[in-house]
């Protein structure tokens, strides 16, 4: 009977063996792939005239409260209480206007990065399906650091994928 288990178990991974030896596999990083990209290039500049923009629309927004601020704050003891109370409520409004300008431009700025990336990635995402079925990859691994790959002795089919790319 102990035999027969140790048959058994030395089949089964016999199996797994030959099964794993047909299958072909490549790796490569994306990473390195996307930030190497023209477009990606383009992308990431396009994105940073945009942020410099809400930047300055920001800084301004805030510039503008504090000068407000300082202001009311001095005329404050010599304003009367309704006069006050009216400036306190402007600050509060103006205060809460500043944060939902920052969400919206964060959000905006988050938008027009995805928009702009998605292009890029599934260009380069069919350019890796192109060399891996042309050199007969079953697999191709994303080699990028943190993704979970441990090891990478295998195909690296980055430098083919960039000829793909024409870059």
């Amino acid at each position: 009977m102990k035999q027969l288990k140790t048959l058994a178990i030395a089949l089964v991974l016999f199996i797994s063996a030959q099964v794993s030896a047909q299958s072909k596999i490549a790796h490569i990083d994306v990473k390195e792939l996307m930030t190497n990209m023209p477009e990606m290039k383009a992308a990431q500049a396009q994105l940073q005239t945009i942020q410099g923009t809400y930047d300055k629309e920001y800084k301004g927004m805030v510039q503008e409260y504090q000068s407000k601020l300082q202001k009311y704050e001095q005329e404050a003891p010599t304003a009367g209480e309704a006069v006050n109370e009216t400036r306190s409520k402007e600050m509060q409004g103006m205060g809460q206007r500043i944060q939902e300008f920052q969400q919206s431009a964060s959000k905006q700025l988050q938008q027009k990065e995805l928009d702009l990336l998605k292009p890029i990635m599934e260009k380069a995402q069919t350019a890796i399906k192109k060399v891996a079925t042309a050199k007969g990859f079953d697999y191709v691994l994303d080699a990028t650091e943190g993704s979970g790959l441990l090891v990478a002795n295998g195909t690296n089919i980055l430098t083919d994928v960039k000829k793909e790319l024409g870059f």
